[in-house]
């Protein structure tokens, strides 16, 4: 299988893009599309003055435009791009358009040696590596993380605390949205990706989870997202039940700083996501209570809906611009996003087999129904699946890059280079979270 090469400030997506004219693209910008960019400008929210026990906020601090210019990366990679091109990918320039453009550091790059990367990619798997994500980045976002998650949400016990750390959030944000203006920016993706994966621990898998009633606890926490609507008498009751356990503290407290950030149409955009998300849950615990092997083709139905979908499709908003709400809904982006979100969610499985394996109970992942629906060995299910996740990858570059080229607006573009970024920077992770991961050896 050919090398894909290295990710192109961890995009692979503009290429196609390169041979589109560019009278068309100098058109587009004549037109005026890049206003259309310029919907929710960088912002920072300020830290909570004090520690304080769970309770009802009146909400996180008003986040402030974040000032100073960001610099611009280089362009994504592409055989001898028009000056148009590039200039649609560089993005604009000029007063009032610094939220337009990636995000840096804020303290200026010390050069160093690249060392070795942590972990062992799976062989045969068709990914683009990634340069390692800003250390000082990492080591701010660990640390605020973990102070959100004990002081803010008391999200879990001290006997918790290595699994916690070895989860490594603070690298995995890090890594999949390098074009965050700041620290603030992806701390709204770091407290929203631990509280979905307290809700999946908690409610449906490794710390006291079962599909018995599941439905029941994941509706009352998808309140604390999409908030109830009800009379005076009953919502004292309500709000109550958003402190009532660890999940629905931090979906409360983590949805609250994101609305902060986020516009009206972003915010419901997540919560669509959600709801998905929670779909998935259901069918998969449903699929444990009964005991079903689905076929591979229900078990790739059930995994687009229970997948990564939420965490990409919020990577304008850490961005700190917004793609508008008619564009993202183009069935167009929906196939890019769908694709996305699915190809991460086997690398996933892909990565967790031994793990899954070797915990109590049956889990369902794509290597376990290959051998089973398809009656082959463990080795021959899980290199089938490899292949899967390489044809889904390659759909959605193939996707994404037709999209850039159909509708070279600046913010689709760079949406679509966001989402491949998350892709890349999903990888990553899991490559190098040895803490929680290890290969088969099937090789």
């Amino acid at each position: 299988m050919p090398d894909p090469g290295p990710s192109p400030l961890q995009s692979s997506l503009p290429a196609a893009a390169a041979s589109f004219g560019a009278h068309v693209l100098a058109d587009a910008l004549t037109a005026g599309v890049e206003a259309a960019d310029a919907g929710a400008g960088p912002v920072q929210p300020s830290p909570p003055s004090s520690p304080a026990p769970p309770a009802l906020p009146t909400g996180p601090p008003v986040l402030a435009p974040a000032s100073g210019p960001v610099p611009a990366p280089a362009a994504a990679a592409a055989p001898q791009p028009s000056p148009a091109l590039e200039r649609i990918l560089r993005g604009p320039s000029g007063i009032g358009t610094a939220s337009l453009h990636w995000g840096r550091s804020e303290a200026p790059a010390t050069p160093e040696a690249p060392g070795p990367t942590a972990g062992n990619p799976i062989p045969g798997l068709y990914y683009h590596p990634v340069p390692e994500p800003d250390p000082a980045r990492v080591e701010e976002v660990s640390r605020r993380i973990k102070a959100w998650a004990l002081d803010e949400v008391a999200l879990y016990p001290e006997d918790w605390e290595d699994q916690f750390d070895g989860f490594s959030v603070g690298r995995y944000m890090v890594a999949c949205h390098p074009d965050a203006p700041g620290v603030d920016h992806l701390m709204l993706a770091t407290r929203l990706m631990v509280a979905e994966n307290a809700v999946d621990d908690c409610y449906c898998e490794d710390h006291g989870g079962s599909p018995i009633g599941l439905g029941g606890r994941l509706l009352l926490a998808h309140t604390a997202l999409d908030p109830l609507h009800t009379t005076k008498e009953y919502a004292p009751q309500w709000e109550q039940s958003l402190l009532s356990d660890a999940p629905r503290r931090a979906y409360r407290s983590a949805m609250e700083y994101f609305l902060q950030a986020s516009t009206p149409s972003q915010a419901d955009r997540f919560r669509h996501d959600m709801a998905r998300l929670h779909m998935g849950y259901l069918a998969e615990g449903a699929w444990a209570q009964t005991e079903y092997v689905p076929e591979v083709w229900e078990y790739l139905a059930m995994r687009q809906f229970n997948n990564f979908r939420p965490c990409p499709t919020i990577t304008d908003t850490v961005g700190g611009y917004e793609l508008p709400a008619d564009l993202h809904a183009q069935p167009a982006m929906q196939r890019v996003i769908a694709l996305a979100g699915n190809a991460t969610t086997i690398v996933n499985d892909l990565y967790s087999y031994t793990k899954e394996l070797a915990s109590p109970g049956r889990h369902l992942n794509l290597p376990v129904v290959i051998a089973e629906r398809e009656n082959c060995s463990d080795q021959e299910g899980y290199l089938k699946a490899v292949e899967v996740h390489n044809d889904l990858m390659r759909d959605f570059e193939a996707a994404a890059a037709d999209l850039a080229v159909t509708c070279p607006v600046p913010s689709v573009l760079r949406f679509l280079r966001g989402v491949a970024v998350w892709v890349d920077g999903n990888h990553y992770w899991h490559q190098t979270n040895t803490y929680r991961y290890s290969l088969p050896d099937f090789w």
